[in-house]
This record gives structure tokens, sequence and C-alpha cells, in this order.
């Protein structure tokens, strides 16, 4: 198992590095590797490519831009998900804060299990923003661009950002293709003459890796294709006094059927549950029955022991999992009562009445180093 390192060389501390560099006063240390007085040139870009771990550079990534200049390997948060990290890289906290815990995240105050980042219920259905639910009201945290005076723009797809928009010294510009992607990225540069600095996300390597696998073709053509845009941008953008961060949210790990827990095929455990699975395949919370308490703990002892470890889910904040300080009020709301973090190679799912069960050979969310250790490559221009 691979606890994130919160305090000198994780995701949450490279956030600390960026904004301190900015003149603000994080929560957390700068990170070891990545001190602020290194970043003081007058653009500071944060590639966010996700699911491009440090393992899986380190097995395809030999002799690549990104091989060339990696500068150090660090840990994700936990769990290793896009919607912790995401959240992670727009408020300079860790999950023990922000309270975002997985794709399925649990709103007690809306009494229902989301789909966080898409703002839905997890059985679909309206954003939750025609409901009359501000985004504020669950992601509590104060932002990057609410912490820092500098310019500060977002590159993202643009069916996130629409065409575009404009707010005070925060930008936010859309693309729809990889070269689109680079070319937005190079245009943040170009904006304006203060120092600023620009959060660039790529979101299609991951959504690649869920589909076929890390280890498959089109995850490492996609790769390639990245690596020779990212080579191209970095000659064009030279002198302009700009600081290149490389880095991932988490990276991957591979799961074959034979590895998979099917919730279904367990009815003793699965009446032991008042709510579906939250979390993640590879980290799954557990809301149970108080009265089949002994039951559930049981069952899990006996029959999955070999698949996963369980944890009482306020022992993994106690243990540093999510994060140091003070945790958010909501954290142990949407962390259930349980969670089981399952081993190498193996994910547990369930499925909601109506629906088919289903999976992705790629996974990530655990602890595995596959998915938790992430490279940090810097380049200057």
């Amino acid at each position: 198992m691979h606890k994130p390192n919160y305090k000198d060389g994780s995701l949450v501390n490279l956030m600390s590095s960026i904004t301190s560099s900015f003149g603000h006063k994080p929560l957390y240390k700068p990170l070891k590797a990545l001190p602020p007085k290194e970043l003081s040139a007058k653009n500071i870009v944060l590639f966010v490519i996700d699911g491009l771990g440090f393992e899986y550079l380190k097995k395809y990534g030999n002799g690549s831009i990104f091989e060339k200049n990696l500068k150090a390997k660090i840990t994700s948060v936990f769990p290793s998900t896009t919607a912790a990290c995401v959240t992670t890289f727009a408020t300079g906290v860790a999950p023990q804060q922000h309270a975002i815990t997985g794709w399925y995240v649990h709103l007690k105050e809306l009494g229902i299990v989301s789909a966080i980042l898409p703002f839905i219920p997890r059985a679909g259905g309206l954003n939750f923003q025609r409901l009359g639910v501000k985004h504020s009201e669950i992601f509590d945290q104060k932002k990057i661009y609410e912490q820092i005076d500098d310019y500060f723009i977002e590159v993202m797809p643009k069916h996130i950002v629409g065409k575009g928009f404009r707010k005070g010294t925060r930008v936010a510009l859309g693309y729809n293709n990889l070269n689109n992607y680079f070319a937005q990225t190079k245009k943040a540069i170009a904006i304006n003459n203060r120092r600023k600095f620009i959060y660039s996300y790529w979101g299609l390597f991951d959504s690649i890796c869920h589909e076929n696998g890390p280890n498959s073709k089109k995850a490492f053509m996609h790769f390639k294709a990245i690596e020779r845009k990212m080579k191209s941008f970095l000659k064009s953008i030279e002198r302009t006094n700009t600081t290149v961060i490389i880095t991932a949210d988490h990276g991957f790990m591979e799961t074959i059927r034979k590895n998979i827990v099917f919730l279904s095929k367990h009815p003793k455990l699965q009446e032991c549950m008042t709510l579906p699975l939250c979390g993640e395949p590879r980290a799954a919370y557990c809301y149970v029955r108080p009265s089949k308490d002994k039951q559930f703990r049981g069952y899990v002892k006996k029959h999955l022991s070999k698949y996963c470890w369980l944890f009482k889910s306020e022992d993994l904040i106690k243990r540093g999992f999510f994060g140091m300080y003070k945790p958010n009020p909501k954290l142990k709301d949407r962390i259930g009562d349980y969670v089981l973090i399952m081993k190498e190679g193996h994910i547990i799912k369930d499925s909601l009445m109506g629906r088919k069960e289903s999976y992705h050979i790629g996974n990530h969310g655990g602890v595995s180093k596959e998915e938790m250790f992430v490279p940090l490559i810097v380049v200057k221009a």
C-alpha cells in the first residue's frame, strides 16, 4: 500500500509551491522537489495529463521529452482518482479539506448518491444546478483563482467552458482536439503581459486507458501523439519566460474479469448496506446498517479478504490517507462506515436497478504504485 505523502511530496504540495510563488500562504507545505523560489518565471503553466502515471512513463516513455525532463516522482491523493485530484488542483488542498472523495459521492445535504463531476444523481437526471443547488454549496473550498492576485487562465474541453469566458483576471479557454489544446495553451501564454498561472487539462488519455487498458496499443499511440505535440509546443514557446510543469492526477491499474467482485453475487453482503457503493471500484465506501455491522465485517473477512483490505472509514482519516489538518465537517458523511481498498488488479462493482453490470479494463483510485505515483516534469522556456 502506498499512502500519499502530504508532508512535502504530493500533488497538494505541488499546488502549494505554485500558489506560494504568487504570494499566497497555503495550508500545506510546498513540494520539496520544486520549491517556490524555482517558480519565478512570468508564466507558470501546469499541464495535467489525466491518467499518465509515473509507472506508465517508466515503462513506455524511455527517451521521451517527458522522461528527459523528469524531475521527481510524487504521489497523488487518496483516493487516486480524477474527482479528488482535480478538486485538489482547483483548491490547493487535500480531500481531507475539500471532501470530494471519488466519482460517486453521497451528498447527505441532498439525500442522494451523486456522480460528482457531472453534478448529477448517480442514477441520472437533472444537473443539480437546475434544481437550484450551487456548486459553491458542495465544492466549498476557495479556488486557486481566489487565492492569487495575478492572472489565472484555465484551458479545458470546450463542452465544459463553452466558447470561453472572462471574469476579472480569470480566463477560460476551450478546445476540441489535441492540436487545439496546445494552440489554446500557447494563446494563454500570450494573453496580457502580466504574470500568470495557466492550468491546462487533457483528459482523453484517461478515457482511452479506461476503455482499452493502460497497456493497450491505443493508449500507447495516444501517449506518443501527446509527446509529439508537447515537443513541438515547448519549442514554440522558447524565450517566453515560461516554466512548464507536467504531471498527472493518477496512474492506472489494469483489471481482468476474473478479478472483479460483483456485489450482486454476494447478497449477504448487499443486505448489510443502506446505500449503493460510493467512491471508486478500487476504493469503495460502504454505508452499513448498524444491526448488520458484525455480519458485514465477518462476511468481508471470510469471503473477500483475498481481494481487498477492510478499514473503518474514521481510521483512514486518523491515519492520514485523506490529508493532514482539520477535516471538512462533510468528510465523514462522504466516506461511509467502512472502506474496501482493493488489492492488486481487483475491483468491486455494483449496479443500480435496471442497469447492466459493466466495468472498465483500466481502473484507479487505489493505493498501488501504478495508481499512486505520478511524474513531476519541469521545463524552463
